[in-house]
């Protein structure tokens, strides 16, 4: 089993909304992503989607959008982003979604030795004046959401040999890599691999780093050039 991440794939199909308008990585990025997904996933394998999955505004808008994900190989795991705005009830998401198709939203879910938790997160202050008491009162609420999906995921470990993913939408440090409260909690719960999305287009981002001994990835599409990034093979029992 592989496990493997894309994120921000802003699917439209419901109400087109052309991303080419955003630079010239989004030209057919949607076909070259599938593309590349069929040429790497089997059906055993796992793909999380960290966030802004689709642009609909309610969840009966994003059918043709899960109905053409449901059509590519493996299992699929999705946490909210910031665009989402058809998420909103887990329960009515959960009812509405096609089979392999599963949310993770304040717990975890388990595949052979592999937790995966998810939640959307917040930005990480860079700067004094990003921490308005707004922006504050969202972090930390979305840290407690981050607490309790980790705590899900560490009621499911059962064996040393299981590994633990949290996917998070927005980068859980800023661009210096400081520590932050939600990486705290990360290393608090001994997760071993990390995957975000949300940022577009920076030339200060790295695809993958390594803090305090937890493996970082990047996997918004336009970063990773439209192509699926492997974050685990338990073939090779890969770092």
């Amino acid at each position: 089993m592989k496990v493997f991440a894309i994120s921000d794939l802003h699917l439209s199909l419901n109400n087109p909304k052309p991303m080419d308008i955003f630079g010239p990585v989004w030209e057919g990025y949607i076909d070259k992503v599938f593309d590349d997904w069929k040429a790497k996933v089997g059906e055993e394998d796992i793909v999380l989607l960290a966030g802004d999955f689709s642009w609909a505004m309610n969840l009966q808008d994003t059918k043709k959008d899960f109905e053409l994900l449901s059509h590519l190989p493996g299992k699929k795991v999705i946490v909210r982003g910031n665009h989402d705005y058809w998420w909103k009830s887990i329960s009515a998401v959960r009812d509405f979604l096609p089979n392999g198709i599963y949310a993770v939203q304040n717990d975890a879910i388990k595949f052979g030795n592999v937790i995966i938790c998810g939640t959307r997160g917040w930005q990480v202050p860079e700067r004094d004046s990003e921490i308005t008491p707004e922006n504050l009162k969202i972090f930390k609420r979305e840290a407690i959401r981050l607490e309790l999906t980790l705590q899900a995921g560490e009621k499911l470990k059962s064996s040393e040999e299981d590994r633990t993913i949290c996917m998070i939408h927005y980068p859980p440090v800023n661009f210096k890599r400081e520590d932050s409260e939600y990486s705290h909690l990360l290393e608090k719960y001994k997760v071993d691999d990390v995957v975000f999305g949300h940022l577009h287009g920076y030339k200060r981002a790295t695809l993958s780093y390594i803090k305090n001994d937890i493996k970082y990835y990047l996997t918004s599409c336009d970063m990773t050039e439209n192509k699926l990034i492997l974050i685990y093979d338990d073939e090779s029992k890969q770092d």
